[in-house]
């Protein structure tokens, strides 16, 4: 498990500290393969070169299905099964892998961190709280929206490990589909990036497209000097300690 001890200690210089970066878009979107482009993310790894830490519940649930022997092909699963394992009152392995991540988070918000939070984007309304909340906490807020066709992401899901339903699959897309305008209202122009990746990219093609996306939106996001007025006199208050030796 991760310390608190350990994070407090990576430094008030730390170049990714209060930023935090939502990466949202529908199962099948590429989200996640797209975030490791964008921030230099190595395989089995949830930290960044710029130095930001991965938050996402779905490589925890995908952890604890393999780890229990259910697997992840949810889409072959009897029904009873399924219900079993995602829905409440039953064995709550999903509830289980959102309060680990929850708690990963609380820690890397303990220590002013900065974060890469993996998700949908399908329910509007925590998304919009967990941004106000970061920002109570002194974060500057980004983020990235991965969008693709409905084809596509049926396609894409049947080529995952963790398999959904296609029905399910095409409820959670048209949901997060009905957010996108009110995302590019909530965080602004300014921070707000929009990636199509409907199209399928080989290695040299997705090298250039996402080294230009990196070079004009995130490099520049991260090494902006934070704005938010809490995370200032933190900062400057450390390093006052800093310099006193405490």
């Amino acid at each position: 498990m991760i310390k608190l001890i350990d994070i407090l200690f990576e430094g008030v210089n730390d170049p990714g500290i209060f930023k935090a970066i939502f990466v949202a878009g529908g199962p099948g979107s590429g989200k996640t393969y797209i975030a490791k482009q964008l921030f230099g993310i190595p395989e089995r790894f949830n930290i960044s070169m710029t130095g930001l830490k991965m938050v996402n519940s779905d490589k925890e649930l995908k952890h604890l299905l393999n780890k229990y022997g259910f697997g992840t092909d949810l889409d072959k699963m009897p029904d009873e099964v399924f219900k079993d394992l995602t829905m409440p009152g039953g064995s709550g392995l999903r509830k289980f892998s959102k309060e680990l991540t929850a708690q990963r988070m609380k820690l890397y918000k303990q220590g002013r961190l900065g974060m890469i939070i993996d998700g949908t984007g399908h329910d509007f309304g925590i998304l919009h709280s967990m941004k106000k909340e970061l920002e109570k906490d002194g974060y500057d807020t980004y983020m990235v929206f991965v969008n693709t066709s409905l084809e596509v992401a049926q396609k894409r899901n049947q080529e995952r490990d963790r398999i959904l339903p296609p029905g399910l699959l095409e409820k959670s897309w048209k949901d997060v589909q009905k957010n996108l305008g009110s995302f590019q209202s909530l965080f602004g122009n300014q921070n707000f990036l929009l990636i199509d990746n409907s199209s399928y990219l080989n290695a040299k093609q997705a090298e250039n497209k996402f080294s230009i996306l990196v070079s004009k939106h995130i490099k520049k996001f991260i090494s902006k000097p934070i704005k938010n007025s809490i995370a200032k006199r933190w900062i400057k208050k450390q390093q006052i300690l800093k310099k006193q030796g405490v």
